[in-house]
């Protein structure tokens, strides 16, 4: 019987009577999780305050020494990133503009056509910082009018970077100037674009991105758990949890980037997994906590029972899931890098607070944890929890788990298949901007006005004297051998520019193809070996690149292919060494991994269909399909791989727990996948709702992104932990504990306490 939680009560109960049932065996308060929780309880004040200081500090911090973030040349890899940061070196920084003028009725020859050209030439030049100012009628830039004769640019320069605050104050001023330019003749469509406005214009959208995801997030993740627990106080203090250890590593990640910067959109992956992971540890020990002190133990025992078993399991999840993450860094792309500190420092931060402060607030608020219940949500917890959902579908995945196991095996096989064709690169414009965005609708109507029907590479060529007579001879031989491709290359004046001290030159070249499509790989492949080397990659002290952006989506997918081996080999053996000391088998980590690969493959098969094929893509708010972002499916298999392994050690632990105290393998199964489903169900449906939202947001990485996660986590719960699992466990029997006895020296780490009979779930 269960014993009633006293409502209101003012302090935590006495430390346990002699009445007051044992703490279960194997219980060991030796461990890190329970000291950590036990220290916490018993300095609750110094355990808050600690804390609270380390999140203000954290992101004070952050704040004031700022974000710095990746340049396009940082980011860059291989061959084109080395030519990208050669260029960037030798070259003045400067970002380019362009004013776009436009009229339905009047062309560019008309007097009040020049008139308004005019004025925004004027405009441009009066703008404090601005260079290099071409009007449209100037006889070195006639591509500057449209073949129509209706559309216009104003091209200008502004000097500086990105991360230069002058730059992008010119870029301001010419964005307020452009404006009213707009405002001043009305019938005309004016409007800037260039990298600095774009830049400026994205970043404000990523910003109104990250505000929808995280006040999206925030009252779902809560109204989820308010149903789990029935109660506003338990509720918040996952959510409470989660939010801080956010805003801590959003700080933390403030320094670090001034000695290794990180991707732009390291926010959102820090706010998608920090939400993610907090609310699942703090769920994990808060629901321990509450079923011993309903079995009838003291707060000060529960919270140590909590402490010595769910703490073990969030630390060792925690741990696996840092180790997967810590695969990216074998990615080779500085992208990669970034992601993997991030979401590294927001696992670490859960867990250290899980282990401190959360048992620290446990103990403050004592059955207070059980106040601002909802009404008529008792009764609903109660009607669901009768029904037993999870508990009717195990009796009969344990009764026919051949059939069950093989039927849900099939089905995942199914939604693998479509992953056969995953197709991996950069979407163009209309399929991965949100086109709503006055930004995409200027480059759109840029793009229509002044059609690109070829690509260009570009040859980075650096030497001591690039006009030496040895150089220049090696660019016409350059040009020759071009000739004869020209098929591929069919540029017949290339853009040649020399830098200021005359190290480098760069040679633009036209190329067939989109710069995604069999033809401009091919073309990148015919100027990589057969037209540089033996023209001007032969002069002697000549150090020679092939860049643009065709050549970084190329090298970039090379890349990753080159070095997806050595991310899953790591990810791989670090899963199956934990497990394997974990749980003493050697069968439970091989299956493990097989069950998390055939998740992910499925996962794979629903971005293919939906992204790829189109399904939903109206639901989803796109309209153009396309490739799957190049960094997005090892990305999803790093995140997936570690987040998965939470609810395998979860449950995992309650079998081995109940296995160790004498149950069947069979029973021991029932009993932990019914007393855990509760709670699994819980953290995966707030997963799913959290990743869900990020579906939402404009960027099409960032739906690529939340769907495929969202669709793995829903997979993972329900197929793998509610049928694969069980019906493997159960074929298996005892064989599930195998350890060979050349491994028997691996010392045996005790599991959670004595298995008591669950209710229904």
């Amino acid at each position: 019987m269960r014993t009633r939680i006293i409502q209101n009560e003012p302090e935590p109960p006495e430390p346990q009577s002699s009445s007051e049932p044992p703490p279960p065996p194997g219980v060991k308060t030796r461990n890190i999780a329970a000291r950590a929780g036990r220290w916490s309880a018993r300095h609750r004040r110094l355990a808050v305050l600690g804390w609270l200081a380390f999140v203000f500090l954290a992101y004070m911090i952050g704040s004031n020494v700022g974000t710095d973030t990746l340049t396009n040349e940082e980011a860059a890899v291989g061959e084109s990133g080395e030519a990208a940061r050669v260029v960037a070196d030798a070259y003045p920084e400067n970002l380019g503009e362009a004013v776009l003028i436009q009229s339905k009725t009047l062309t560019a020859e008309s007097p009040e056509y020049r008139a308004v050209v005019a004025d925004v030439t004027r405009r441009v030049e009066a703008t404090k910082g601005t260079t290099k100012v071409s009007s449209p009628y100037d006889q070195s830039n006639p591509s500057a009018v449209s073949d129509d004769g209706h559309s216009t640019m104003v091209g200008f320069q502004v000097e500086g970077d990105l991360k230069d605050a002058t730059a992008m104050e010119t870029i301001d001023a010419s964005l307020a100037q452009t404006k009213a330019a707009q405002r001043a003749h009305p019938s005309f469509n004016i409007e800037q674009f260039g990298s600095g406005s774009t830049e400026d214009a994205f970043e404000e959208i990523f910003l109104k991105d990250l505000k929808k995801a995280t006040f999206g997030s925030l009252p779902i993740t809560l109204i989820l758990l308010v149903l789990t627990f029935g109660t506003l106080v338990a509720a918040g203090i996952p959510l409470l949890l989660a939010i801080t250890g956010v805003l801590a590593t959003m700080g933390l990640v403030g320094p670090l980037s001034q000695v290794s910067p990180v991707e732009q959109t390291i926010t959102h992956v820090i706010l998608l997994i920090g939400l993610a992971v907090g609310v699942d540890y703090a769920l994990f020990y808060l629901r321990r906590m509450r079923e011993e002190r309903a079995a009838g133990r003291s707060v000060e025992a529960s919270i140590d029972v909590a402490a010595a078993t769910s703490g073990r399991s969030v630390l060792i999840s925690g741990l696996t899931v840092i180790i997967a993450m810590a695969g990216m860094y074998l990615a080779g792309a500085p992208t990669f890098s970034s992601f993997a500190t991030g979401t590294i420092l927001v696992v670490a931060v859960a867990v250290v607070g899980s282990l401190t402060v959360l048992p620290a607030l446990l103990s403050k608020l004592g059955d207070g944890i059980e106040r601002g219940r909802v009404p008529g949500l008792g009764r609903l917890r109660a009607r669901v929890a009768r029904i037993g959902i999870w508990s009717r579908i195990l009796d009969r995945v344990l009764r026919r788990p051949l059939l069950w196991g093989g039927l849900a095996a099939a089905l995942l096989v199914a939604l693998a298949i479509p992953a056969i064709g995953l197709d991996t690169g950069t979407p163009d414009t209309s399929a991965s901007l949100p086109q709503d965005e006055p930004v995409v609708q200027t480059f759109n109507r840029v793009q229509e006005a002044f059609p690109q029907e070829t690509s260009s590479l570009e040859v980075v060529v650096k030497a001591d004297d690039v006009t030496s007579p040895e150089v220049t001879e090696g660019l016409a031989k350059l040009d020759q051998a071009a000739a004869q491709h020209r098929d591929l290359l069919p540029g017949s004046e290339p853009d040649v520019e020399v830098s200021p001290d005359k190290t480098v030159v760069t040679v633009a070249m036209e190329i067939a193809g989109d710069g995604t499509d069999a033809k401009s790989k091919e073309a990148l492949e015919v100027l990589r070996n057969a037209v540089v080397p033996p023209t001007i990659g032969a002069v002697d002290g000549v150090q020679t690149y092939v860049g643009g952006g065709a050549a970084q989506d190329a090298d970039f997918n090379d890349t990753m292919s080159s070095h997806v081996p050595y991310v899953f080999a790591f990810v791989l053996s670090a899963a199956f060494l934990l497990l394997l000391v974990t749980f003493r088998s050697i069968v439970v980590p091989i299956k493990a991994i097989v069950l998390n690969l055939l998740s992910v493959a499925a996962a794979y098969g629903v971005m293919v269909l939906v992204f790829q094929h189109g399904w939903g893509k109206e639901l989803l708010g796109f309209s153009e399909t396309g490739p799957i972002e190049s960094w997005i499916p090892l990305f999803m298999f790093v995140v997936l791989f570690g987040l998965s392994m939470d609810y395998h050690v979860f449950i995992l632990s309650r079998v081995r727990e109940a296995y160790d105290n004498g149950m069947k393998t069979e029973d021991a199964v029932a009993y932990a996948i019914k007393n855990t489903a509760g709670v699994v169900t819980s953290a995966a449906v707030v997963m799913v709702a959290v990743f869900a939202i990020f579906g939402s947001l404009s960027f099409i990485m960032f739906k690529q992104m939340g769907v495929g996660l969202a669709f793995a986590v829903l997979i993972d719960a329900t197929l793998i932990r509610g049928v694969l699992l069980p019906a493997s466990m159960k074929l298996l029997g005892d064989r599930n504990w195998w350890l060979p006895r050349s491994l028997g020296w691996i010392p045996q780490i005790e599991h959670e306490g004595k298995a008591r009979q669950p209710a229904a779930a």
